[in-house]
């Protein structure tokens, strides 16, 4: 007698983010700028996402009205499974360059600050920073000022600052664009293993191309201002990648079609 054994296919994941021809202009000097125009894209639950364009292009701008900073001109913007309400201000959080941590505030006080202006539970808030700054590498660290860390060490800092309140979604604009070379090789590797830790939806900004493959689940290629959507495409890597994967014939391949899309023939 046989027995048949169905294949579990993995569950699909809905997108948390859904852009359908966002357009958004601002008025300068009384002329008219575009910044991005019917850019379309979904974000799925889970996936780190990298955002690449040329300066001025628009991606700053994008992060913002996913924030819920800006408003879009026109188009629709969609955040959230279906399964739960969305709030930004709950439910968004910001990386920037730079760490702006506060530097009258411990790095645990940094790291509490929005668990304290969304008036969460300070028990349970301040369990969870302690718990992010293990994860993010800087248990022993917590009565330090700013002053006392690296840049490395601060941007660290802001990352758990932005996961405190649980939120459903991060934004990064160019983490760790105003680090050295070194230091931004260890810290996408800190990146990554945040990631996978955390399971949060990032997407993120980067001029750096090697970064935005190394880092990506996804990349979203935009074209010089106003901002279009050039590609937007699958980064087949290992998850649990590491720096040895830059030599690869595959990660060279994605690199290689994201400088052509930006015009480096």
């Amino acid at each position: 007698m046989t027995h048949a054994t169905a294949m579990t296919e993995p569950p699909v994941r809905e997108p948390l983010i859904r852009l359908r021809n966002v357009s958004k202009s601002y008025s300068t000097g009384g002329r008219r700028f575009i910044a991005v125009s019917n850019v379309t894209m979904d974000v799925r639950e889970g996936d780190m996402v990298a955002l690449v364009g040329p300066s001025g292009c628009g991606k700053t701008t994008v992060l913002k009205i996913l924030a819920g900073l800006h408003d879009a001109d026109e188009g629709e913007v969609t955040i959230g499974s279906g399964r739960s309400a969305f709030t930004p201000g709950r439910d968004v959080g910001m990386v920037f360059q730079q760490a702006l941590l506060l530097k009258w505030r411990t790095i645990l006080e940094n790291v509490m600050l929005p668990a304290e202006i969304l008036d969460l539970p300070r028990q349970a808030a301040e369990a969870r920073a302690r718990e992010l700054i293990r994860m993010v590498g800087l248990a022993g660290f917590e009565d330090k000022y700013p002053y006392e860390l690296s840049g490395g060490m601060q941007q660290r800092a802001a990352i758990a600052r932005a996961l405190v309140h649980d939120p459903k979604l991060i934004l990064m604009d160019e983490p760790f664009g105003a680090l050295d070379a070194l230091t931004r090789e260890r810290m996408n590797l800190e990146m990554l293993r945040i990631w996978r830790e955390s399971g949060k939806t990032i997407l993120f900004v980067t001029h750096s191309i090697q970064e935005a493959v190394f880092l990506g689940a996804r990349c979203a290629v935009l074209t010089a201002g106003p901002a279009r959507m050039a590609d937007y495409f699958d980064i087949d890597l290992p998850a649990d990648r590491g720096l040895d994967i830059k030599t690869s014939d595959t990660f060279g391949h994605y690199v290689k079609r994201i400088y052509g899309l930006l015009g480096f023939d």
